[in-house]
């Protein structure tokens, strides 16, 4: 098993984004792609390893780039910057998620009929708000992500399976969007989970998380149990 990996520029508009992806060369043909959506500091490590993990699943990890080619946030202001234009635009953040799915499948090794997106913190948000679109994704997966819905999407059909992974004690996710969003799937009609790991705050998948007073602490069973039921819900989606 040899894992490759490399970068791929795409567009979106005039904006060029560039995209870290990995797939395992033993394997032959072309296979299902997994969207990697980052979280609020940009397309760092953090979602390349996971595009390295997916691929020794037999996947094609695609890690998206959602603020522009070699954009990243230093510190918590820097990231909350590049963040909020995406959540005062929710559209343009369906343009920005929509071009990364065009150009995933365009790489040569992806079977463009079985792509699903997941999504860690924002990067939740990103692929909850693809499937909203109406993409044609086998599923998505939101691992600690913001649940809100955007205003302009409410009668479009998702065609996704939905797996939301949340930490019950995140305080950036209060109960009532929890609601809110198993209210709007459920009248979607759309074939959902969700899943609360007790005693977990956000960011439980990240081990350098340690802010208790932000709310914001890595979870090391929660992270293990999470990736684990996304890798069950992936081998579902793509049966």
């Amino acid at each position: 098993m040899a894992i490759i990996s490399n970068t791929v520029g795409y567009m979106d508009g005039d904006v060029l984004l560039e995209a870290f992806f990995a797939f395992d060369d033993s394997f032959t043909g072309r296979r299902p792609a997994v969207l990697i959506n980052h979280s609020w500091v940009g397309r760092d490590d953090f979602v390349g390893e996971k595009a390295k993990k997916l691929a020794a699943l037999g996947y094609v990890g695609f890690a998206v780039d959602v603020y522009g080619k070699g954009i990243l946030g230093a510190d918590a202001e820097e990231n909350a910057k590049l963040m909020q234009p995406f959540m005062d635009d929710r559209q343009m953040l369906a343009k920005r998620v929509q071009a990364a799915l065009y150009a995933v499948k365009l790489l040569p090794w992806v079977d463009d009929s079985k792509v699903a997106a997941i999504g860690f913190c924002f990067g939740g948000l990103c692929s909850l708000d693809l499937a909203r679109t109406g993409a044609d994704l086998k599923g998505v997966v939101s691992f600690h992500g913001l649940l809100g819905a955007p205003a302009n999407t409410q009668n479009n059909v998702i065609k996704a399976k939905v797996l939301a992974l949340h930490g019950h004690d995140d305080p950036m996710v209060p109960i009532e969007q929890v609601l809110a969003f198993e209210q709007e799937m459920t009248r979607s009609g759309v074939d959902w989970q969700l899943h609360a790991f007790g005693n977990t705050m956000h960011a439980f998948t990240n081990p350098v998380a340690n802010n208790p007073d932000f709310g914001m602490v890595y979870q090391p069973d929660a992270d293990k149990r999470s990736w684990l039921m996304m890798e069950n819900f992936l081998t579902e989606i793509f049966a």
